[in-house]
């Protein structure tokens, strides 16, 4: 009689696991890579969000960072229960010693951060919206398309603070 309660119980976890597979399987190669790629992208812009909190000397700058980092942080989190959910790894970690955008951040301080965290804050936002409006239109799976029509205005936002963020201060 135990035999087919564990005879039951390992069919149960196969078939568990097989539906697990199946939903990693039913995300095209391209859903997973954008899915990655945005975890990726997340990290990264939360990172430098801190940087620019610390080491800005403008306040409109250092406010920009906090937000980058509320935001990026909320959106890695929702990516987190999407990989989940669908049954794909998703990036935990980054190297900051290898992510050239941060090597070249971590020092600089005042002025010349703000210049340069501004100029590629700019830069990789206009690269994520496109990136993101490619997944929203293209991409195969329904969750992973509303996630990423979901981040799009928000991402937009970040464009729109540091292109002002950009324009050269004026001075009294």
């Amino acid at each position: 009689m135990q035999i087919r309660h564990v005879q039951g119980a390992a069919c149960c976890f196969a078939l568990l696991a097989a539906s697990g597979i199946a939903c990693a399987a039913s995300l095209t190669s391209a859903d997973q890579q954008f899915m990655t790629e945005a975890a990726r992208t997340d990290m990264i812009e939360a990172h430098e969000g801190q940087m620019a909190e610390n080491q800005a000397s403008r306040a409109d700058v250092k406010t920009f960072g906090g937000t980058l980092v509320q935001d990026h942080t909320n959106s890695y989190a929702q990516l987190t229960v999407l990989a989940a959910k669908d049954g794909v790894t998703i990036p935990k970690g980054i190297n900051s010693a290898k992510d050239r955008t941060i090597e070249q951040l971590v020092h600089l301080k005042g002025d010349r951060f703000d210049r340069q965290f501004v100029r590629d804050e700019v830069a990789a936002h206009r690269h994520a919206i496109a990136v993101f409006k490619r997944e929203a239109e293209h991409g195969q799976n329904p969750d992973v398309k509303a996630y990423a029509q979901k981040m799009i205005p928000i991402l937009e936002n970040h464009l729109r603070l540091a292109e002002a963020c950009a324009k050269p201060v004026k001075r009294g």
